[in-house]
């Protein structure tokens, strides 16, 4: 039998070492530094177990049977988007999110419409009780004699249910309360939420049980545990938005069967989480009703649905020794970069202005097609002279001021058209190459100063 031994491990970036450091020399986080088993040294009892269920061969993979497009419907079409066309049999999914942004009421809700159309789920929680679930269950329309309830920390114990279960779905709220017993660090720590998430992967695997995996973040917004975490699983979904606003979006960064940065769209209610079905117009449907400067309205494409977007910018004139630069749903540097070519290459001086930039709706983006509607509304700012109200612009803006072309071109004027709006300010080598006839007039621009030009005079 093994010598059993304990090391330190970073609770942020899961480096070991032999002896405590007070900062880790990996991340350089401070007092991360935790006393565990080793893992090499422990009972693997349970791990072993799982393994031994299948004895796999290696076999040509053209003798592997294909289960081509073998999906079922999480009975929620905007999260079957994100999973990239609904649940594949023995995937493992993890979601991660903000406290109370609505992780647990969209699985519950899943659970829900997965009953009702014949599955058996089986809702694992280690944060609330039975009785807590059944009264959220109430509140969201999720109870069914199909959806089970168990209340369990213990891996080993959860793993024996569902075999005598043999549940379709498996929701497991949440990994950081899990714990495996073959390891002696305690609930959370990088050892035992490496340990158990690699078992379930294994479990679902050879049980063809689709798993969901409930991930608590850290302050700054990343999921809870190693990293390896998010590579152990197929996809991995992040909540978006504020609990102070309605509207939730649930992102896919990381898709092994269908396009990641996808999204789906829902409004928080007191029944739970509703789909939207039309974000764009969700979106604009609070835009002032006058025309004002500053607002502009752009196409940016969240994995394969084009959405439009109100930016907001307000330039004043700054009152302290340095101006302020502030930004709510994209990238501070992103602004910093079309200050400096609005200043260089178009003349608008902006040292001695404040600007702040706000992204309407709670939305993040990082897509550079917004570049010219961020610019435009600057623009409309600083010379205080609205965009005319039915003009949407997209497109990439260059160091030297050049309008650059993006894709989806006609995706993104298709979703313009369907909202109403007459014209668009697009790049000038994407405007010469449409293959398509649109009733919405489409204005080229090889320039940042010819896209000022052409929207001050629409």
């Amino acid at each position: 039998m093994a010598k059993s031994r304990t090391i330190y491990v970073c609770q942020t970036c899961g480096a070991q070492s032999p002896k405590w450091m007070g900062r880790c020399p990996d991340c350089g986080e401070w007092n991360s530094m935790v006393e565990e088993q080793d893992v090499s040294s422990a009972s693997t009892t349970t791990l072993e177990k799982v393994k031994a269920r299948s004895q796999a061969a290696p076999l040509p993979i053209t003798e592997i049977v294909s289960a081509k497009d073998f999906r079922f419907s999480s009975s929620i079409r905007e999260l079957d988007r994100v999973l990239g066309g609904g649940i594949v049999p023995g995937s493992v999914v993890l979601i991660g999110g903000d406290p109370g942004i609505g992780k647990s009421t969209i699985l519950l809700q899943m659970t829900g419409g997965l009953s009702r159309a014949g599955l058996r789920t089986l809702y694992v929680s280690g944060e609330e009780s039975s009785r807590q679930i059944r009264l959220r269950g109430d509140r969201l329309g999720s109870l069914h004699p199909n959806v089970y309830v168990l209340t369990e920390i213990c891996l080993e114990d959860i793993l024996a249910q569902v075999e005598a279960l043999k549940p379709d779905v498996l929701v497991i709220d949440s990994i950081q309360t899990m714990y495996t017993s073959a390891l002696n660090s305690s609930q959370g720590s990088v050892s035992q939420v490496r340990e158990v998430a690699a078992q379930l992967m294994l479990f679902s695997k050879q049980t063809n049980i689709s798993t969901f995996i409930v991930g608590h973040v850290t302050k700054a917004g990343s999921i809870a545990g190693p990293k390896v975490l998010e590579h152990i699983v197929d996809t991995v979904l992040y909540f978006e938005g504020e609990r102070q606003h309605i509207y939730r979006i649930v992102r896919s960064v990381k898709n092994r069967f269908g396009s990641t940065n996808e999204i789906g769209v829902f409004e928080m209610k007191t029944s739970g989480l509703e789909e939207v079905n039309n974000p764009s117009a969700m979106f604009l449907a609070e835009r002032p009703t006058e025309q004002v400067a500053g607002s502009a309205v752009t196409c940016c494409m969240e994995g394969t649905r084009p959405i439009l977007i109100e930016l907001q910018a307000l330039v004043t004139p700054t009152n302290l020794g340095t101006s302020r630069r502030m930004t709510k749903g994209i990238d501070a540097n992103r602004i910093a970069l079309l200050i400096a070519v609005l200043e260089k290459i178009v003349g608008l001086f902006l040292q001695a202005q404040d600007v702040f930039i706000n992204v309407v709706g709670g939305v993040k983006i990082d897509e550079p097609a917004v570049d010219l509607g961020l610019a435009l509304a600057m623009a409309s700012s600083f010379k205080n002279i609205p965009l005319p109200s039915q003009t949407i612009m997209f497109g990439e803006v260059g160091l030297a001021g050049e309008i650059r072309t993006v894709p989806y071109i006609e995706q993104r004027l298709r979703e313009a058209e369907k909202l109403g709006f007459t014209q668009c300010i697009l790049p000038l080598h994407a405007q010469k190459h449409l293959s398509s006839t649109f009733s919405i007039q489409a204005i080229g621009a090889a320039s940042l100063a010819d896209a000022i030009e052409a929207a001050f005079t629409l």
